[in-house]
């Protein structure tokens, strides 16, 4: 099919959050049922599936991610996940840490950002060569949008207070990115979802799907990533309550258009 004829979709989820007190199982069940009646593509879960990253929360993340009904799904492991040995049961449930997938003109290369017990978050420079080598691959070059996808992010998310958990060698990662045609990246973590461009690259973040952990005025939701041959919009969806429009933009031109997130001061007796 022509680029642009082609269409893909892509649902973002992230930090769900399993066995904490915060984890609102209705949205998680909200958020599954909005999913599978849009028919994503391809869904993509950035970590964060656990609190304390014991085999219970796993298992019961397993249980969620389950019900989705899309035969493509990328997850990777975010910071709680990497607590108390989590990473041991993230590879028994869910696979290797690290992925690539090739699929209907889009390449995604996902990489394992954290680090045992912290919080912080690293890509690391022997990884720097393997994810060029992915994106240069003959799959990647023939693909009409490239996307990196980590459980942390690699700019300061405004609303977040003290910044102190950005990929530590972000720099260095921004510049492997570049050099590797990326022209979208995907994170969690912080629960406040935003979106920058920065060069070629557009990096867009999620917010929290199912916890109540939240920051200021957000609330919980997920993204959803409409491709259109050239043409790229995400959408921010609040299980529950609607969607609106994070950024659009194009990969060729690299035009953009950013909206700002309407405001709510309350979380509804659903959540």
């Amino acid at each position: 099919m022509p680029a642009a004829e082609r269409n893909f979709t892509i649902a973002h989820i992230s930090d769900i959050h399993c066995g904490g007190p915060h984890f609102m199982p209705s949205l998680m069940d909200r958020a599954i049922g909005e999913i599978n009646d849009l028919q994503p593509d391809l869904v993509i879960c950035t970590g964060d599936l656990t609190t304390f990253g014991f085999k219970h929360e796993f298992a019961q993340a397993k249980s969620y991610l389950d019900r989705l009904e899309c035969e493509s799904l990328v997850v990777v492991p975010g910071n709680h996940d990497s607590r108390n040995v989590g990473y041991v049961h993230f590879e028994q449930l869910f696979g290797a840490r690290n992925s690539v997938l090739h699929l209907n003109g889009v390449s995604v290369v996902a990489v394992d950002s954290t680090e045992p017990d912290l919080d912080h978050g690293q890509i690391g420079r022997g990884r720097y060569r393997w994810i060029e080598e992915q994106f240069g691959s003959e799959e990647a070059e023939e693909a009409e949008l490239k996307i990196f996808v980590l459980h942390h992010h690699l700019l300061p998310v405004p609303g977040t207070g003290r910044e102190r958990n950005v990929v530590y060698d972000a720099g260095d990662a921004i510049e492997c990115l570049q050099r590797a045609g990326v022209n979208l990246v995907l994170s969690g973590h912080k629960h406040v979802p935003y979106a920058w461009r920065l060069e070629d690259l557009f990096i867009v973040n999620t917010g929290t799907v199912s916890s109540l952990r939240l920051r200021g005025n957000t609330r919980p939701c997920y993204n959803v990533v409409e491709i259109s041959g050239s043409h790229v919009d995400v959408w921010r969806k609040y299980p529950f309550h609607g969607q609106e429009r994070i950024i659009q933009f194009s990969t060729e031109t690299l035009s953009f258009e950013k909206y700002t997130a309407r405001i709510e001061s309350e979380v509804t007796s659903h959540t």
